[in-house]
């Protein structure tokens, strides 16, 4: 099938793209994301615009991209079984038909269940991609306990092991005990009672384990504590040493134990910076990193990418919407819509505390 609307390719790539990163778009009520329900959804309406996009001779890619970037992803689900009650056939199975290259890949992520989405991923990381200690650790990490349980679950249904079995025999050292440990989803819920005790024990704890044969404190403490309890910890060890706990980790460890360790601080010190990094990273690659920007934005659209645009702005000096537009090319140039979009984004830019506002689109 041919593609129409003008731009081929990487243009319409990248058009899914700006919608996925919803850098136009102010926090849905209630999340500091900027993803909410669509508040006059009609699955039938939906489902017939999308049969019309991918019939006759050419694939209408705006129809595709206007349904599935402004749809929850508990309403997507919902199109993809009335599509499939309505046509006996699998929408999933059909985009996929129609369309091709990133374009594909992103609407086959934007349809997955999330777990599904995170299970995919997760196993690409530990089977010969390299990326363990960025990917497995990013959603192992970064996942809420039930989130993780789903995961996993699916990982185990759809590849016949279990993933602690793949990252027992892909990764090595205190990288797999880190990633094994964060697997088994063991880590303390907050009380909301402070533990003055155990924080001061757990920061003698990290001052004396800096010899050989001290890696399993580290990754007990990392993996084990509450978020909560870490950031005391993390305080309290640079009061008492002069440096922040990184310092000691570059110089402790090497390699992927180095920098798991380093990326599980930078979460439990601030996760939306640790999201913004790495989407400034993808960024500065040769080739845009398309498969991280689609990982992040799509994970994050429905919970917290409203601070991480906060904090991306609050670190690179400018916005995350411009610096897809700079280093994309993106379709504002030739859009309809750009003027609303770029009116919708100023509006939110200069919101001050963007992390505690909740603001509708």
């Amino acid at each position: 099938m041919s593609v129409t609307h003008g731009k081929m390719g990487l243009s319409l790539t990248q058009e899914i793209l700006s919608h996925l990163g919803l850098a136009n778009k102010t926090a849905a009520w209630g999340t500091l994301g900027t993803l909410r329900t669509f508040l006059s959804f009609s699955v039938d309406k939906d489902v017939q615009r999308l049969l019309k996009a991918i019939a006759g001779q050419g694939v209408d890619c705006i129809a595709i991209l206007d349904v599935l970037t402004n749809r929850s992803r508990e309403q997507r689900q919902l199109i993809s079984r009335a599509f499939h009650e309505r046509t006996q056939q699998d929408l999933l199975k059909s985009l996929q038909a129609a369309l091709s290259g990133n374009l594909e890949r992103i609407v086959v992520a934007l349809l997955q269940p999330a777990a599904h989405l995170d299970a995919r991923e997760l196993r690409k990381a530990l089977k010969g991609s390299g990326s363990a200690e960025d990917v497995a650790l990013e959603i192992l990490a970064t996942r809420t306990p039930p989130q993780l349980r789903e995961c996993l679950s699916v990982y185990k249904h759809n590849f016949q092991v279990d993933a602690a079995e793949d990252i027992k025999s892909e990764t090595r050292g205190i990288l797999r005990d880190l990633l094994l440990a964060l697997a088994k989803g063991g880590r303390e819920a907050y009380t909301g009672i402070i533990d003055y005790n155990l924080a001061a024990q757990d920061v003698q704890a990290l001052k004396q384990a800096e010899g050989p044969s001290t890696e399993r404190m580290w990754v007990l403490i990392f993996t084990q504590r509450s978020p909560e309890h870490l950031i005391r910890v993390l305080n309290q060890y640079q009061r008492d040493t002069g440096h922040e706990l990184e310092k000691t980790v570059r110089a402790r460890f090497h390699g992927a134990a180095c920098v798991a360790l380093l990326s599980l601080a930078l979460v439990i010190r601030n996760t939306p910076l640790y999201f913004a990094d790495k989407l400034h990273q993808a960024l500065q690659e040769t080739e845009p990193n398309y498969q991280v920007l689609m990982r992040i934005l799509i994970s994050r659209s429905e919970t917290d990418l409203l601070s991480i645009r906060a904090e991306f702005r609050k670190k690179y000096g400018k916005s995350l919407y411009s610096s897809l537009q700079v280093r994309l090319g993106w379709f504002l140039t030739w859009s309809p819509r750009a003027s609303s979009f770029a009116s919708a984004l100023h509006t939110v830019e200069h919101i001050h505390g963007l992390e505690n506002s909740w603001v509708s689109g």
